[in-house]
């Protein structure tokens, strides 16, 4: 173990090339998700804030449900659509990088929504009166609300970011594992655990890890510093 851990700091501190390739295709993948459950998750989060219409209740239902949705399954039902037999198949998107990104975005999406709609909820209730006397309409209203509670909402948006960047099972059925091509830091821990490579697994553990730490902390960090800046 002590050799291993010695190993894994040399590989860090040296810049091997191979865990450079790693690392970066992880933060492009992960990232990419993030970008792309960002965009659609906000807006669809605030509009089922302050809507109301049949079946609305269901909906919430799921999507909380679908927030603990299991990797493997997700994993399992994209390969189906994007298999050369699948209704996706022309694509040629399995085994790529663009279909670990649909991966990540699918599990992380929900959690995103779910989050959403929980804060602007909270800002509906406080100042629908002052935004309808306003002549702001539900539709109209969203904007100003996500934009009111963008500090809340970078929790929502870290939160999405956790689960992707830790994410292995969805990503390796899709991806494949391929080395230069989708292998990412968690695939390649699973792989090089089982292979008894303890040094690159621990090797990438510290560098998922720091990551993360760094992430949550500037995050954490920005938002504090703009509450101040902005009263």
């Amino acid at each position: 173990m002590p050799d291993a851990l010695a190993s894994a700091i040399n590989l860090v501190t040296s810049g091997d090339p191979e865990l450079g390739r790693i690392v970066l295709l992880s933060l492009r993948v992960t990232l990419s998700a993030l970008l792309m459950a960002a965009l659609i998750g906000l807006p669809l989060g605030a509009f089922l804030a302050i809507s109301r219409f049949s079946g609305r209740g269901v909906l919430v239902v799921i999507l909380n449900a679908l927030m603990g949705f299991p990797p493997v399954v997700a994993g399992l039902l994209i390969y189906l659509l994007l298999s050369r037999s699948g209704p996706l198949g022309a694509l040629g998107m399995l085994f790529t990088p663009g279909a670990m990104i649909v991966a990540q975005t699918v599990l992380i999406l929900p959690i995103i929504i779910s989050l959403t709609r929980q804060v602007i909820e909270d800002l509906w209730a406080d100042y629908e009166e002052q935004l309808r006397s306003l002549g702001s309409s539900r539709l109209r209203a969203v904007p100003t609300l996500l934009w009111d509670g963008r500090y809340s909402l970078i929790t929502a948006l870290l939160a999405g970011f956790g689960r992707a960047t830790a994410e292995v099972g969805a990503v390796m059925i899709v991806g494949g594992n391929i080395a230069g091509y989708t292998r990412t830091m968690t695939t390649a821990i699973a792989l090089e655990t089982s292979k008894g490579d303890l040094a690159l697994a621990l090797a990438l553990g510290m560098i998922l890890m720091t990551l993360t730490l760094a992430l949550n902390a500037g995050a954490f960090g920005t938002a504090k510093l703009a509450q101040r800046i902005g009263g």
